[in-house]
């Protein structure tokens, strides 16, 4: 049977059509989810996409987690359902408190778009297992609002429970991709739930799924792992 994995828009949502796509080029069947219809049509992932869902306003993502579908998803990622939160969809995560932490206006206050060298930290989750830890990757970022912080608290559990699941790579000059983009605390730039079924990041991994637009193929583990993950679930 088909792996189904659904993808939700909101208004302002601007990367669901790229995060179908990628699911469908890993071998999934995309699934479009409404922001205002708490059915999520028995998928068996979802994804929330990039964009500026509400215009941004308030804060990013604060708006969209009210939305009726954020209800189900909730209440399903909490029973295991695998959600991954892409740039606005990490913001609206963390939002939920599905991930902890907030999202701040990048330190520079400016938009930042660049292809980005990360590190992968954990690969043992739902999203993140056809990487291995330690893995260098180059994915497109794209963000005005990228800036993860929390307490001190928060950052040593992420760190102590191994719940960092990607991370900039400082060792170079930011021309080249290296270095933190926004001012993230620790440089982290996506983390994990304490199950791994809840994976959030800044960077897109949906734009960088073919060799064929330029944009290289770091991207397309994301989408085979959730595929390999429920398939042999």
């Amino acid at each position: 049977m088909t792996t189904r994995i659904g993808v939700v828009t909101f208004p302002g949502s601007l990367d669901d059509r790229d995060a179908q796509r990628a699911v469908r080029i890993a071998g999934a069947e995309p699934v479009a989810l409404w922001h205002k219809d708490k059915d999520l049509k028995q998928v068996d992932a979802v994804i929330l996409p990039g964009g500026f869902s509400y215009g941004d306003y308030l804060r990013a993502g604060a708006i969209s987690r009210f939305s009726p579908v954020m209800e189900t998803l909730i209440e399903q990622a909490k029973a295991g359902l695998p959600v991954l939160g892409i740039c606005n969809g990490f913001q609206i995560l963390a939002e939920t408190h599905l991930l902890p932490g907030a999202m701040l206006r990048n330190n520079h206050l400016h938009f930042v778009c660049r292809d980005q060298k990360l590190r992968v930290e954990n690969a043992d989750t739902a999203w993140t297992s056809d990487y291995a830890a330690g893995q260098e990757i180059l994915i497109p970022l794209k963000n005005a609002d990228g800036r993860y912080t929390a307490d001190e608290y928060t950052l040593d559990k992420l760190e102590a429970e191994g719940r960092v699941a990607f991370r900039y790579l400082t060792d170079g000059p930011e021309a080249d991709g290296y270095g933190n983009p926004n001012g993230s605390l620790r440089n982290i730039a996506g983390i994990t739930n304490e199950a791994g079924n809840v994976v959030g990041l800044m960077p897109h991994p949906e734009h960088a799924v073919e060799s064929l637009t330029g944009g290289g193929t770091d991207g397309l583990p994301f989408f085979t792992s959730i595929l390999k993950k429920l398939v042999t679930a």
